[in-house]
């Protein structure tokens, strides 16, 4: 008998080439006026005179009632959190954490220019509060976008440092809500993410079969592997919008705050130290990980996870991603300070398959810190 699962997502998601072109169809079913929100590099390219022509040819005289994201996933973001401002009225702040918006938002049509956030399809908006140490997020469904176009020619021409932190962190989304926790919640829970399930197990499993080896040619931008990416991507979003993410990526928060590095590159680079740490929770799923990502056809399990294991850190080495904390810039003696900073991001652990103690993350770090896989203890 099947598990139960869990799938959360927009009410249309449209894939393919050509597919933001019905952007302006889209928010004439929603809205008689729109607010496109967007990045100062994106609002002079090809992709925002394509989206705005779709809308001009719909355009109407009234407020604004719907938002529009397009680029990565900061504008997406941006656009979620101006929609949850529009229909709750009240400081930002109030949201912070898991199910504290109090209904629907106004509706959001999200259309990304890079392949890895999987925002388009999440209960999820990151932001980054002055008052705060680390970028804090909201999370609920409410915020789900109502539309997702995923158009893979808006991801030409993006750069290739970006494509690989994107992709490296659309792989992390993939891997860490198939290897997820199991988690027992009662019906009717409030949880925004669950863990791994049987709705959100083959959605991220497709992801690391596209992902994985395309991601290479994705950065040298292929088109046949741009597209393979930005699906993967998706799959992966709408994997991690219900399973959540684990332990590489509450390390992440407080490295990324503490270097001002990008996301996937602190996911990318910290991924396979958090599979390694896993692995004896974990033997049948990498394993499965490392067949679908084609890294290996044995029949013996643990053979073949250490080989997802391996495959990864190969592909982060292939697209440019650092080996080791140690070439972000972090010190030595910083390491216990972001070891008690993750612990804090319990939202992100308790989805993780073994649950870390501050000692775990402490010695996940140092390990990463000197770029010492093979030692990490399993």
């Amino acid at each position: 008998m099947l598990d139960r699962g869990v799938l959360r997502a927009p009410r249309e998601v449209l894939f393919g080439e050509g597919v933001a072109d019905a952007c302006g169809e889209l928010a004439h079913r929603l809205a008689k006026r729109v607010l496109l929100v967007t990045d100062p590099t994106l609002s002079a390219s090809g992709a925002a005179r394509r989206v705005l022509g779709s809308l001009r040819s719909q355009a109407r005289q009234s407020p604004p009632d719907c938002v529009i994201g397009l680029g990565g996933g900061s504008s997406i973001d941006l656009a979620k959190l101006v929609a949850l401002g529009v229909a709750h009225g009240e400081d930002l702040r109030s949201f912070y954490g898991e199910e504290q918006v109090p209904g629907p938002i106004a509706p959001v049509i999200a259309i990304p220019t890079t392949a890895g956030t999987g925002s388009e399809v999440t209960p999820v908006a990151v932001l980054t509060d002055p008052e705060a140490v680390l970028k804090v997020g909201i999370s609920s469904r409410h915020l789900i976008p109502t539309y997702a176009l995923v158009d893979p020619a808006l991801t030409h021409g993006c750069p290739p440092t970006v494509s690989a932190h994107a992709g490296i962190d659309a792989l992390a989304h993939a891997v860490e809500s198939f290897t997820a926790a199991r988690r027992e919640l009662p019906a009717g829970s409030n949880a925004v993410f669950i863990g791994k399930n049987v709705l959100s197990d083959p959605l991220a499993l497709t992801a690391a079969h596209h992902i994985a080896p395309n991601l290479p040619a994705a950065t040298r931008d292929e088109p046949d592997a741009r597209a393979a990416v930005a699906y993967g991507s998706l799959c992966a979003g709408l994997a991690f919008g219900v399973a959540g993410t684990a332990v590489a990526h509450a390390l992440q928060y407080p490295i990324g705050a503490h270097t001002h590095t990008p996301h996937g590159l602190g996911t990318g680079l910290l991924l396979p130290y958090a599979m390694r740490f896993n692995l004896r929770e974990r033997v049948d799923e990498l394993a499965e990980v490392a067949r679908t990502m084609g890294v290996s056809d044995s029949s013996d399990d643990e053979r073949a996870a250490e080989a997802a294991i391996a495959g990864v850190a190969e592909l982060a080495v292939e697209i440019g991603i650092p080996t080791s904390l140690a070439e972000l810039g972090v010190a030595e003696d910083e390491l216990p300070e972001l070891a008690r900073q993750a612990l804090g991001v319990t939202r992100l652990l308790v989805n993780n398959p073994r649950q870390p103690d501050e000692g775990d993350l402490l010695g996940i770090l140092g390990e990463a810190w000197r770029g010492e896989l093979a030692r990490v203890t399993s």
